[in-house]
Parts: structure tokens; C-alpha cells; sequence
């Protein structure tokens, strides 16, 4: 069920739009389910319609008009608030409705359960899967009725009602979420032939320029040199940075001037001290992809171990990363990867403060990465688990939100990991083809291989050597076993780094495991003896001139 809570100047506005039958098309027999004492007159069944309109309305605003010639009544003095039904839900009858309205106006505040002067109030239905609540907020003893935050208090009664009606769940947020586009902006993108609003192209524009930025110099830099976007920063009167302000070349308003939006308008954590805040806890590193790999390889054990401070902190690092991957991967890929960013946005939010610094060495890791070539760059095999090693951390985040009972951040991240899957498997084909390719074609060291995948591995055995990523699993293996290396060995410590009950394709990710740890000794660009130089800005966005 959802409710959604207005407020107004009129009575009988509010009650006449209740009862209309003839302007609203879809208001079909109404009538009270409810009321304050049970006795309220309902025009929906008088004989006289208009008459029996004016005794509501002069019976809900009696204590408004009390208190106004005390001049105590506040001005907008109507509360309303719509609740309806999913539509898979069944029709509820009109004491089920009744009983619905009173927990609302009582778990809000307008009429406290046992409170004798509780304001005044109806619940009128006029279609089958709705009810709407009418009150004025001036209670018996003429006081204003305490109702703040009545949005999140109605909506916690209405979960509940939910569970004991066995009606359908809704899946609530906690207020972090980005502001959605108004209907004007969707009208207005649509116009213009945008798929995405100009808030929504903005605030992946400056979750990806947060991800590149090694500083808030840079990340300033990186915006104003990305084509179509305008910058202003806003300074104290003593010159220091107060915030910043970003516009689209293209979407102006009727004065034909920039629409400016502070960060903070974007999402909750874009704002400039939020923003200056995850920068500075970034650990810089010399190995950048490996120690990305790693970090990220790490994260799952960090949100089954870790306190929930920390654990957002990585799940913030994590997206992150995933807004930096379109910046790393080939173009076949990039736009699942895109969709994967915009969707991961809101899993990255909760009403748990991060400590950032738990999770610096990603970040500087990832802000690394951009600007160091990956090691075998050309057959892929490090992007490839890269992404792979994502995936598992994605699913763990699934995990670790449901258990804090963040509804909104598990379908993000759900719908996040579909894009990561696809392409995770696009990254993969080509150096899975090619490690096929080298398969072992000896029946006897083939079974050899298996032996050793039963013995180490006994509970995944099935799926691995099942698994059409098996033959390149075992090529991996024989070329350890040719480097000199024990294959058991190698299977067991790449086993070993994480567990595999997560992962989609485990044959596929030992052997991206199992290549690394192989190759890492003949692969000297694995890891540069120095940090790469003071950056140029990163190639997350494109050049365009500076704009002030």
C-alpha cells in the first residue's frame, strides 16, 4: 500500500473533489467508511446530496472555526491523505478499509488511539482500490495536531498492514534515494529527445568525475572539461569553496539560462563535503589493478565481518568502482556496464554513515587503474575476473542489505547485478575461447585434472567439471603443471582465496585465479615499481572548453 499525504486551505474543496462523480470519471459510489465518532453524515447516502455536504463540512471544520476566533487555527488546516491498494491485491471490503484508515490517523498523530481530543476526520471510498482520508488539523482542545513526519509513520503502519492483511509488499526506501525527476523534467528531456533527464545525466556525470578524481582540484577540472557541462563554484565571502553547481549546455529554462543544480540536488551524497570527504580517504598504490582485485576479492568477507560503518563504506568504494568500469572496459560492454552504475547508485546509499577510510586503498586503487594499462591487456584475462570478482561483491551486497532490511537498495543492486553479469560473460568470451583452445586432449591427464578438482573441491565438483568453462580450466592447469607448478596446489590456493558459493561460473573463475597467480612472476608490468605521475585528468570525461 501506498500513502501519500497533502495538505490544504479548504474543507470544502477537499470533500466536494471526494464526492465528485462527474469530473472524475473514476469515481464510482462514495461513501464514508469511517469517521471520527462513527456518526458523521454521508452525503454518498443522504437523499439530500448538497445539504448533507454542508453539515460534514461544518461538522469537520467546528474546532477550525473555533480556534480561528481565537486565532490559534492554523492557515492550511486540512490534512489529506490518499492510501491505495497494489493492483494484485485483492478488494478489500469497506470495514477492512475502515480499520485501515483508523491505524493511519492514529499512528500519524491527527487522532491517537484513547486521545478524546483527537481532530476531527473521515475516510471516504470512492473506488474499489483506494480510500482517501479527509481531516482538519485543530484538535478538541483546540491545539494543532502534532503530526511531523506523518509521511514515514503512515508508511510504517501500513507495512505492518500489509503482513497481517497478506497483501502485497511494497518495497520501501529510507529517504536516501536521489530525487526523482518531476513529470516537467520527463516531459521536457522527452522534447528534447533525451532518454535521461538533465538531473539524471548530471548525476552520473559527477559520480563518474568522483570516481576518476584523485582530488577535489581534479574532480573540479575533470567536470569543467567535460563537453556540454557548465561549473560554477560557489565561494564564502572569504574565497574558501562553499560548494559547486553544475548545468547542462542544453537544458536551459524559459529565459533561456542554465537549470543549476548543487550536487546535494543530484543524490544525498554528492554534495561538496560529502564529496571532499571520500576523497581524502584514498589510499594511493603502486599496484593498482592488483590491489583493486584484490580490495574487491575482499569485500564480501568485509560485509559478512566487518561493523556496518565500515561495511557501507566498502559498498560505497564498490560503486565506486562500478562507475569507473565503462572507463576501463572495451565499448562492446560499456553500456551494460553504464546501466550497471546507474542502477548500483542507489545500493550505494543507506541511512548508515560510511567510514570512508576502510575501504581508501579501492578507491585509490580504482583512480589508479585509470590511468595504468592493464597486464595482459590483450587476451583480457584480468578484466575479465575484475569483473567477475565485481559480481561476487555485488551479490554480497544483495546479501548484506537484506539482512539491514534496505528493500530499495536490494532490488538496485539486484538490477545492477543483471548488467554485470551480461557483461562479465561478454568480457569472458575471448579469453575462455582461448584457453579452450589449449585444452588438454589426454584422456589420462584429463582425469588427472578432475581427480584433482574432486579432491580439492569436492562440493562443487559437479558444477565445475559440468560446466562449459571446465576445458579451459583444465588448460589452466596444465600450463601450471608445464610452469612446474603442482596443479593440485594451484587449484587448492586458488580455491582458497574466496569461497565459490557465489560465484555464477566457478570452473571460469579458478581459472582466471589460478592464471593470474601463474603469469604474475613473467608479468613485470603486473607491478611498476612506482606510482604512475601526478595525473592528467582521467578519461572520464571528454574535452570541451573551461565554463565559469
Amino acid at each position: 500500500m501506498i500513502a501519500k499525504i497533502t495538505g490544504g486551505k479548504s474543507t470544502a474543496t477537499l470533500i466536494r473533489y471526494l464526492y465528485d462523480t462527474k469530473k472524475a470519471k473514476d469515481h464510482t459510489d462514495p461513501h464514508l467508511v469511517a469517521s471520527w465518532d462513527g456518526f458523521a453524515p454521508d452525503p454518498g447516502r443522504a437523499d439530500d446530496f448538497d445539504a448533507t455536504k454542508k453539515l460534514l463540512v461544518a461538522d469537520l471544520d467546528l474546532h477550525v472555526k473555533q480556534a480561528e476566533r481565537l486565532g490559534r487555527a492554523p492557515e492550511r488546516h486540512v490534512w489529506h491523505c490518499s492510501i491505495r491498494a497494489a493492483k494484485t491485491d485483492r478488494h478489500l471490503s469497506d470495514e477492512e478499509w475502515a480499520d485501515i484508515a483508523r491505524r493511519v490517523v492514529a499512528a500519524t498523530g491527527i487522532a491517537p488511539d484513547g486521545d478524546p481530543d483527537g481532530c476531527r476526520w473521515v475516510a471516504v471510498r470512492h473506488a474499489p482500490d483506494h480510500i482517501h482520508i479527509a481531516a482538519t488539523k485543530v484538535r478538541s482542545d483546540l491545539r494543532t495536531a502534532r503530526h511531523w513526519n506523518d509521511y514515514l509513520t503512515a508508511d510504517r503502519e501500513l507495512a505492518a498492514i500489509e503482513k497481517e492483511y497478506g497483501l502485497y509488499q511494497v518495497v520501501r526506501g529510507d529517504r536516501t534515494a536521489a530525487k526523482r525527476p518531476t513529470r516537467a523534467e520527463q516531459e521536457k528531456a522527452k522534447r528534447a529527445g533525451h532518454e535521461k533527464t538533465a538531473r539524471e545525466r548530471l548525476r552520473s556525470t559527477v559520480r563518474t568525475a568522483v570516481a576518476a578524481a584523485s582530488g577535489m582540484e581534479e574532480f573540479v577540472s575533470l567536470l569543467e572539461h567535460t563537453d556540454g557541462v557548465l561549473v560554477e563554484v560557489v565561494r564564502f565571502s572569504s574565497g574558501d569553496v562553499r560548494g559547486l553547481k553544475v548545468a547542462l549546455e542544453d537544458n536551459t529554462n524559459g529565459e533561456k539560462e542554465p537549470v543549476w543544480f548543487s550536487g546535494s540536488e543530484l543524490a544525498p551524497d554528492l554534495s561538496w563535503p560529502k564529496i571532499h570527504e571520500r576523497l581524502t580517504a584514498t589510499t594511493r598504490t603502486s599496484h593498482p589493478w592488483q590491489t583493486a582485485l584484490a580490495a574487491a576479492d575482499h569485500i564480501p568477507h568485509a560485509l559478512t565481518h566487518d561493523d556496518a560503518p565500515a561495511a557501507q563504506a566498502h559498498i560505497t568504494a564498490l560503486a565506486e568502482t562500478i562507475d569507473a568500469l565503462p572507463l576501463l572496459a572495451p565499448t562492446p560492454y560499456q553500456e551494460e556496464l553504464r546501466r550497471a552504475a546507474d542502477a548500483f547508485e542507489r545500493a550505494s546509499r543507506s541511512r548508515i554513515h560510511a567510514k570512508d577510510h576502510h575501504a581508501a586503498l579501492l578507491r585509490g586503487a580504482v583512480k589508479a587503474m585509470l590511468r595504468t594499462p592493464p597486464p595482459n591487456s590483450l587476451d583480457g584475462t584480468l578484466l575479465a575476473l575484475f569483473l567477475d570478482t565485481i559480481v561476487l561483491a555485488v551479490t554480497a551486497t544483495v546479501r548484506w542489505h537484506d539482512l539491514q532490511r534496505h528493500d530499495q537498495q536490494v532490488a538496485a543492486a539486484h538490477e545492477a547485478l543483471t548488467h554485470l553479469q551480461a557483461a562479465s560473460d561478454r568480457a569472458a568470451a575471448l579469453p575462455l575461447a582461448t584457453l579452450t583452445r589449449l585444452a588438454p586432449t589426454s584422456v589420462t591427464t584429463q582425469l588427472h585434472y578432475e581427480h584433482a578438482v574432486r579432491i580439492v573441491l569436492p562440493e562443487h565438483a559437479g558444477r565445475i567439471l559440468n560446466a562449459p568453462d571446465w576445458g579451459a580450466l583444465a588448460a589452466t592447469l596444465a600450463r601450471a603443471d608445464a610452469d612446474g607448478r603442482d596443479p593440485t596446489e594451484a587449484l587448492r590456493k586458488a580455491a582458497h582465496q574466496r569461497p565459490l558459493d557465489d560465484a555464477r561460473h566457478p570452473a571460469r573463475l579458478l581459472a582466471w585465479r589460478i592464471q593470474q597467480t601463474t603469469q604474475q612472476p613473467q608479468t613485470p608490468r603486473a607491478t611498476p615499481s612506482a606510482p604512475a605521475p601526478a595525473p592528467a585528468p582521467a578519461p572520464a570525461p571528454s574535452a570541451r572548453r573551461t565554463h565559469r
